[in-house]
């Protein structure tokens, strides 16, 4: 036995160094600067690829309207990256030497040899006017090059070995992994499904303001955001495995007959693509069945990406009650005070039949509370007369009419609400809906046209100022300015001034206007509501014109940190909360204390 082992190891020895005498001669005595192998090879002109690994199946894709697709051993969508990174790297192969067709011949067993006779892999590449045959043989000695043949011409190469980690062992590695395919992008029209539970949405996407709407089981406006997210998501679910190809399996045992759910998606009524999802599997819930259309491979994927499909039918409606489809131009409020805002130029708003211009931030902020309004129940989908009356919006509390421009001044919302004991319910006139919304959203909306008066009070500077009279508690205290960061006590008035701070509170009031809270009343008189006293703050500025500007002031807000105010404006009171940082000073510098006589 011992003497046969060492018979066997000596044959190997002699032929192990013969291969290596024979391959370090081929490659010190023909080792030429590197050069592309494949001349005149294009991989954008590449129509079909086949590859043949040694003792597995053939392996071929074929170009198809502009996609790549397996055509065997199977019939699925390729990875178009897999494909291209053989072809790249067909394109750059360079060969570190070249054995000349003479020494191949020369060598009565180099086939054998160099692996040719039973290749690692057997490639073949067409374009519509060539051909490409290449047979990969074994790999050199130190196992990082390869002995390739290109049929039909003379010799053979040695290349660096890397770039065969871009030939695919089996099929499944140039298989599409996407759960929809990359080919199959910007979908307008979905269907989902499950005859199991009676579910059928089908959804459509406007294609003029591409928002999505619901078409059944009902006509209604549907949750573009969600559906817009759902579909960014699904272009990114990707097949974690392939179960099997049988197209015999039984679907039932992976919850695919019936299917959890049924996906269709398509362009207008033209579904082109879609899949089932089953049941999620027993050892990993995270993962769940599924089934491309036109195909038989069960797969499985993650649940995740697919989980903002299952819900019911309620969930793929639009939670909003409106969406601005044009840029509005009037908004009317009906109910117990009645106004209308319209738009006058560019970024400027009126109120019709007042004498005072509207603040076009508020105006904008209103626009954005309507929009931003939010269903809180889904009340009532098939309404009758009888219905309005129930929910008390045949009389409703208030109703919103937004309108665009042009000519027609066409409708974009017309939406009723209804304050009643049960909930506050809104109907929009052109759906057959009643919803609910939350009473927080509901006070959200202004009820007044005085709201939306311009939050400038008054300007002026603080060398305009000649004297600041306060009136506190039956007391009064006059300051006179004397020139700049100058004031001095005016005959009769005692007390502690600091010119420097009352320059600064001079200067902030020639900017007061109502800014951050807003108007809260016309002609504001009621002392209850207000907290308006004869012995409250007055602070009055004397301009050097004569003209003499009063801020009035309420009561205390301590939540704000300030307190109601009132001034008189064209002719009217106006009550508004006093900006927090302002009445800071006024409390430091242009109050009267109680100990001051």
């Amino acid at each position: 036995m011992r003497a046969k082992t060492t018979w066997i190891w000596l044959v190997l020895a002699v032929t192990l160094f013969a291969f290596i005498v024979i391959f370090q001669h081929f490659q010190h005595s023909r080792r030429i600067p590197s050069a592309n192998i494949l001349d005149g090879f294009r991989p954008a002109e590449v129509t079909s690829v086949q590859v043949i690994p040694s003792g597995a199946l053939e392996i071929r894709a074929d170009l198809t309207n502009g996609n790549w697709f397996l055509t065997k051993p199977i019939s699925y969508p390729a990875q178009t990256a897999a494909i291209q990174s053989l072809l790249d790297s067909l394109k750059n192969l360079t060969f570190a030497t070249r054995i000349g067709a003479t020494e191949l011949r020369e060598h009565k067993t180099s086939d054998a040899d160099f692996g040719f006779d039973n290749p690692q892999f057997s490639i073949e590449i067409h374009t519509p006017d060539n051909r490409w045959q290449i047979l990969v043989g074994n790999k050199t000695p130190p196992g990082d090059q390869v002995f390739m043949r290109v049929v039909g011409e003379d010799g053979a190469f040695v290349t660096d070995a890397k770039w065969l980690d871009a030939i695919p062992r089996s099929a499944t590695v140039w298989r599409d992994t996407s759960l929809v395919s990359a080919a199959e992008k910007d979908f307008d029209s979905i269907i989902l499904s499950n005859n199991a539970k009676g579910l059928v949405i089908e959804l459509h996407q406007n294609p003029t303001n591409h928002l999505w709407r619901m078409t059944r089981p009902l006509q209604s406006r549907a949750d573009s955001e969600r559906i817009t997210a759902a579909l960014q998501q699904l272009q990114s679910a990707r097949i974690t495995r392939f179960v099997t190809d049988d197209s015999n399996a039984d679907l039932s045992v992976f919850g695919l007959q019936p299917a959890e759910m049924v996906f269709c998606l398509g362009h207008g009524t033209n579904f082109t693509t879609g899949f089932r999802i089953g049941k999620a599997i027993t050892n990993d819930t995270t993962q769940i069945f599924a089934r491309r259309k036109n195909y038989n491979a069960i797969v499985t994927t993650s649940k995740d990406t697919l989980s903002t499909w299952f819900g019911s039918v309620n969930s793929f409606r639009d939670p909003l009650l409106m969406e601005f489809t044009a840029e509005p131009a009037e908004i009317e409020v009906r109910g117990e005070n009645n106004f209308t805002l319209r738009r006058d130029g560019t970024n400027a708003w009126t109120i019709a039949g007042e004498k005072f211009s509207a603040d076009a931030d508020e105006v904008q902020l209103f626009i954005k509370i309507l929009a931003s309004l939010r269903v809180k129940d889904f009340v009532k989908d098939v309404v009758t007369a009888p219905d309005l009356e129930s929910y008390g919006l045949n009389k409703p509390t208030r109703e919103i009419i937004v309108r665009s421009g042009g000519d027609t001044n066409s409708v974009i919302a017309d939406l009723s609400f209804a304050v009643t004991t049960n909930g506050i319910y809104v109907h929009r006139a052109d759906e057959d809906f009643i919803y609910s919304i939350s009473p927080s959203d509901f006070n959200r909306l202004p009820e007044n046209a005085f709201e939306f008066r311009d939050r400038g009070i008054w300007h002026f500077s603080e060398k305009d100022v000649a004297q600041i009279t306060m009136k506190q508690n039956g007391k009064t205290r006059v300051v006179v300015r004397t020139g700049d960061n100058k004031w001095s006590l005016a005959p009769g008035s005692v007390g502690i001034i600091n010119p420097p701070a009352l320059e600064e509170t001079a200067h902030r009031f020639g900017q007061l206007d109502a800014r951050p809270y807003g108007w809260v009343g016309r002609n504001a008189v009621e002392a209850d509501r207000y907290g308006w006293n004869t012995n409250n703050l007055q602070v009055t500025f004397e301009l050097k014109d004569g003209q003499k500007l009063s801020v009035d002031f309420g009561a205390e807000l301590p939540s704000a940190h300030t307190a109601l105010a009132a001034v008189t404006l064209d002719g009217e009171r106006w009550a508004f909360i006093f900006p927090p940082t302002l009445y800071q000073f006024v409390l430091s510098y242009l109050t009267i204390p109680a100990n001051v006589p």
